[in-house]
């Protein structure tokens, strides 16, 4: 998606952003290079544009200094010279987030945590493996693949994305509805706080003492502490991979056919959705052999011993059967199966061919109103003038509908904006979430005024200031201020007065 101009967040609670001062930054900037190589404290202008963004590059901002520390002792040095002026800190892992979670601030420090790749340890065992926070995902099943093993949470960016930003955005993938998220799968962080105190959050063993911090940390964004080692869990490959693609003609029948299949307890490794517009530019793309004239397919891979699959692939081709489907194949060679995902996981950027930009939106609703949110979906897009291609989780009711627009034409970023709120508060409306899997961040800070009250929102509030009292870490992300929440009209009013009246507002 290309720019169309900078959008930095607003300040967080604690009023931390502010414009940049040139004298400020060099004096930190000299402070820290006491503690670092020369190269690893950048500062011009050229060599800090590739940090402007992540992978929602719509939103840009040029952070003050970018740091790239190579030790633990580096980053408590650059946490502690921030710390000391009150530095607001973006940490930053490979940068593929799509919500604008590591969007720096315009006074405020990129802490890149890139060069802490090294898997310290794969303990077959105990079924683990200990890996520092820049970690490519798909490196860990690399490593753990001459023992039988795997790491399951498989993100579409899992050739370039780390083990830290997945903890950060408690990230998903194909596979997550059988094997879980990220924090389903992460059994121990050591985590470092704005304040340099360590935190060791679980471990190898399958339960820790006292409360489950370690699920809290998943999904945080870095507004608690930066995961400088993490422990995953690995999972044994399974005897037998099935992967089976059905064809619709009807897009409601396709969302009605996923809530029969996991209705009758089949949970497929996979169960993924691809609407018309999404297969035909898949097929041009890696021509993988999709019915372009379908409304919907469907992708399920099976997975386990070679009984349970064989039963399974029978019982899930007649639920498919009678819900609709027009055609059901089955993958009869491993090379067949990646071809059937391979327009699957080529779909994000096989969709660029359809227009100049695209907006990826990530909402969640319960699987039964799958067919009625699509439909609605593409109304909502011509509604703003646009139009969109879906493919998404449907197993686990992740929607990805991603808005076609063009950011030459005026306006156009502005109405798949509007498009892209309305589809959240619909993924309310419906019992769902406005996020699955890639994080509030900047991008959905107006659709959690939706989705939570003023109170909740001091809960939230309440647990960072715990972890990180001068709010510092990454402030202005995924939790909306009320002051922003009242301007947005995503407050409840009852009987013609706001909660918390003594909070300041405007």
């Amino acid at each position: 998606m290309e720019p169309t101009g900078t959008a930095p967040p607003g300040p967080g609670p604690n009023g931390a952003t502010g414009p940049s001062d040139p004298e400020e930054a060099a004096e930190l900037a000299r402070e820290l290079r006491r503690h670092l190589p020369e190269s690893a404290v950048i500062t011009t202008e050229e060599e800090l544009r590739p940090w402007e963004c992540d992978g929602l590059s719509a939103y840009r901002q040029l952070p003050m200094l970018v740091v790239i520390p190579e030790t633990e002792e580096q980053v408590r040095a650059v946490l502690a010279a921030c710390h000391a002026r009150a530095m607001p800190v973006v940490a930053r892992g490979a940068g593929t987030s799509l919500s604008g979670g590591a969007l720096p601030l315009e006074r405020g420090v990129v802490l890149s945590l890139a060069r802490f790749d090294r898997i310290l340890e794969v303990d077959a065992d105990n079924r683990c493996a200990r890996v520092q926070p820049g970690v490519r995902n798909l490196a860990v099943s690399e490593a753990a693949a001459p023992h039988g093993l795997f790491y399951a949470p498989d993100p579409s960016s899992q050739i370039a994305c780390t083990i830290g930003g997945n903890v950060a955005e408690n990230a998903g993938g194909v596979h997550c509805l059988k094997y879980g998220l990220t924090v389903h799968n992460v059994t121990g962080l050591r985590v470092l706080t704005m304040e340099g105190e360590e935190l060791e959050l679980g471990g190898k063993g399958p339960d820790a003492p006292g409360l489950d911090l370690l699920a809290l940390m998943h999904g945080s964004e870095g507004m608690l502490g930066l995961v400088m080692e993490a422990t995953v869990r690995l999972t044994p490959k399974p005897e037998r991979v099935q992967v089976m693609l059905a064809a619709f003609d009807d897009v409601e029948a396709a969302g009605a056919a996923v809530a029969a299949v996991i209705a009758a307890g089949v949970i497929p490794a996979g169960l993924e959705m691809m609407d018309n517009p999404a297969i035909r530019a898949a097929e041009d793309f890696v021509h993988a052999g999709y019915p372009t004239d379908a409304a919907a397919i469907l992708l399920c891979e099976l997975d386990g011993t070679n009984r349970e699959v064989s039963e399974e692939v029978a019982r899930v081709r007649a639920l498919l059967r009678e819900a609709g489907a027009t055609e059901v194949r089955t993958a009869d060679t491993p090379e067949q199966a990646a071809t059937f995902w391979s327009g699957r996981k080529a779909a994000f950027p096989a969709t660029g061919r359809l227009a100049p930009d695209y907006y990826c939106i990530d909402g969640t609703i319960p699987r039964k109103h799958l067919g009625e949110v699509i439909t609605r979906i593409g109304a909502i897009c011509r509604d703003h003038g646009l139009s969109a291609a879906n493919v998404f989780h449907a197993g686990d009711g992740n929607l990805h509908p991603l808005i076609l627009y063009d950011a030459n034409r005026e306006g156009d970023l502005e109405r798949a904006e509007a498009a892209g709120n309305a589809i959240l508060a619909l993924c309310v409306e419906r019992g769902g979430t406005v996020t699955g899997e890639h994080g509030v961040g900047v991008e959905k800070l107006d659709a959690m005024c939706g989705q939570f009250s003023a109170a909740e929102l001091e809960r939230f509030y309440a647990v960072k200031a715990a972890f990180d009292p001068a709010g510092l870490l990454n402030p202005g992300k995924a939790v909306p201020t009320l002051t922003r929440c009242a301007e947005h009209g995503g407050l409840h009013v009852h009987e013609g007065e706001l909660p918390f009246p003594d909070i300041p507002r405007f």
